[in-house]
C-alpha cells in the first residue's frame, strides 16, 4: 500500500465532529446548540468551539438574535466548483429544465449514495401548487419512482441489503415493505425501462422515473418529474411517461451509452 493511502485511512477525530455538524443542516435549515446536540450527542462546550471554527470560515453563520446556526457562503462556493467540475451535473441541468419546460412539474435526478439516494439536480415546477425537493436531499431507495429505478439497476448486494422486513419502512398506506413483492415490482420495472409511483413516500403524489446509463452501459443516475395526483390524470401520466423515457434515452446518449 502506498504511505499516502494509509495516511488516508487514518482520520482526524475533530474533523470528523466538525463534518458531522455540518451533516446536521441536510434535513434543517437552521439549528440551536440544543437541536446539534440531539442530532450529535456532543456535550455543549465541544459544539461552541467547533460551530465556532467553522463560522470562523464561513462555513456556518450565527445568528445572536435567534441564537441560530445557518449554513454559511463558503459551502455555496465548494457547492459551485464541484458542480462545475461534475459531468453528471452539467450535462444533467439542461434535461431537467426541459422537463419542467415540457411538464410544468418539479424535475429532479438522483443519485446513490450508500444505502439512500441524493436529489443531486432539481428544478421547480412551474405551477403555484408543486411538490418540493432541495438539492442534497436524502430520501429512501424503495419508495418513489426515482428511488426504485436506482435500486431496481443496482447491484444485487445492495438488493440484498434493502429488501429485508427490517429495512424496509411504512411511509404511507401504499408504500411496499413486503421484500418478495418488492423484488418482482424491481424485476418489471427493469424489463418496461421505467417506474411510477403514487402515494408510496408522500400521500397523493404521482411520479414518473426512468434510467440513465453511461459509457461503461451501467445506470449512473435516475430522472423523473413529480406533482399532486389530482393535476396529473392518466392520459397525463402516459403523456410524461413518454417525454420523461426520451430526454433519459438522450442523456444517456450524451454521457456516451449506446445499445448494442
Amino acid at each position: 500500500m502506498h504511505p499516502a493511502t494509509k495516511e488516508m485511512g487514518r482520520h482526524i477525530e475533530a474533523v470528523i465532529k466538525a463534518i458531522d455538524i455540518l451533516d446536521c443542516f441536510l434535513t434543517r435549515p437552521s439549528l440551536t446548540l440544543k437541536d446539534i446536540n440531539g442530532f450529535t450527542h456532543l456535550n455543549r462546550s465541544r459544539i461552541i468551539r467547533l460551530a465556532g471554527t467553522l463560522t470562523s470560515r464561513g462555513y456556518l453563520i450565527y445568528n445572536s438574535q435567534e441564537k441560530r446556526f445557518h449554513l454559511g457562503p463558503r459551502l455555496l462556493s465548494l457547492g459551485k466548483v464541484f458542480e462545475a467540475n461534475n459531468t453528471l451535473i452539467s450535462l444533467g441541468r439542461p434535461f431537467i429544465r426541459e422537463l419542467v419546460q415540457e411538464t410544468g412539474e418539479l424535475a429532479s435526478l438522483y443519485v446513490i449514495d450508500g444505502l439512500e439516494r441524493v436529489a443531486l439536480v432539481r428544478e421547480k415546477g412551474t405551477h403555484e401548487v408543486s411538490y418540493s425537493v432541495t438539492e442534497g436531499q436524502r430520501m429512501e431507495l424503495y419508495a418513489g419512482a426515482a428511488g426504485k429505478i436506482l435500486l431496481a439497476f443496482a447491484s444485487s448486494d445492495l438488493q440484498s441489503e434493502i429488501l429485508t422486513k427490517k429495512f424496509l419502512k411504512r411511509l404511507t398506506s401504499r408504500t411496499t415493505t413486503d421484500p418478495d413483492k418488492l423484488a418482482k415490482e424491481l424485476e418489471k420495472i427493469r424489463r418496461k425501462g421505467y417506474a411510477c409511483s403514487e402515494g408510496e413516500r408522500v400521500s397523493d403524489v404521482w411520479s414518473v422515473a426512468a434510467p440513465v446509463f453511461d459509457h461503461t452501459k451501467q445506470i449512473c443516475c435516475s430522472i423523473g418529474i413529480t406533482g399532486p395526483l389530482y393535476r396529473i390524470p392518466k392520459r397525463m401520466q402516459l403523456r410524461y411517461t413518454k417525454i420523461l423515457t426520451d430526454k433519459a434515452k438522450k442523456l444517456s446518449d450524451r454521457l456516451g451509452w449506446y445499445k448494442s
